[in-house]
């Protein structure tokens, strides 16, 4: 596996080394060894996948808030989305910076988004469907989001919206989260 820094600090981009041959390739995913080497998260007590029908469909920009902070290894396993991670540690030296990687299928690239990032996708074509890998339980009084289009950052994405969750449309902008 090749780990590559994202721009913004913790992040990562990994990707699978495959050997091929003439019945198709083998890749690892994951190697805790190689993870603890790093110092990346090791545990992963949750797995979740989302299912995305249209192309353009939109979810997030979503965090847990400590103490219950997750660290997510995120996938696309069908089709291919369009991944955002936003860096809301204030004593980042990223705070406020956002960047995106395209996640697909065919590229079978991860991104490691560790704690005290917000995490949003869209997907780029139909029959989208994502695996995410979360180092905590999912705890919903904890989860926290910010409205994708708050002008603060100016998130770029690449297709109109076809489809998003009340949640998500109503999030607050960042300028009205309490600190």
């Amino acid at each position: 596996m090749k780990f590559l820094p994202a721009p913004l600090a913790g992040a990562l981009l990994i990707e699978p080394e495959p050997m091929s041959d003439d019945r198709g390739f083998f890749a690892r995913l994951y190697d805790s060894a190689e993870f603890a080497a790093r110092g990346l998260e090791t545990s992963w007590p949750h797995v979740s996948i989302s299912f995305n029908r249209r192309a353009g469909t939109l979810r997030g920009l979503h965090w847990q808030q400590a103490p219950f902070e997750e660290t997510k290894l995120v996938r696309c396993t069908r089709g291919a989305i369009h991944d955002v991670i936003l860096d809301l540690r204030r004593d980042s030296p990223t705070f406020g910076r956002w960047h995106a990687e395209e996640l697909s299928a065919d590229n079978h690239r991860m991104l490691y988004v560790p704690r005290g990032l917000a995490h949003g996708f869209q997907s780029l074509g139909d029959n989208c469907e994502v695996a995410y890998h979360l180092s905590a339980p999912y705890r919903p009084d904890a989860a926290r989001g910010v409205r994708w289009n708050d002008p603060r950052f100016g998130i770029r994405w690449p297709l109109e919206v076809t489809a998003i969750s009340d949640a998500d449309r109503s999030m607050p902008d960042f300028r009205d989260l309490p600190p």
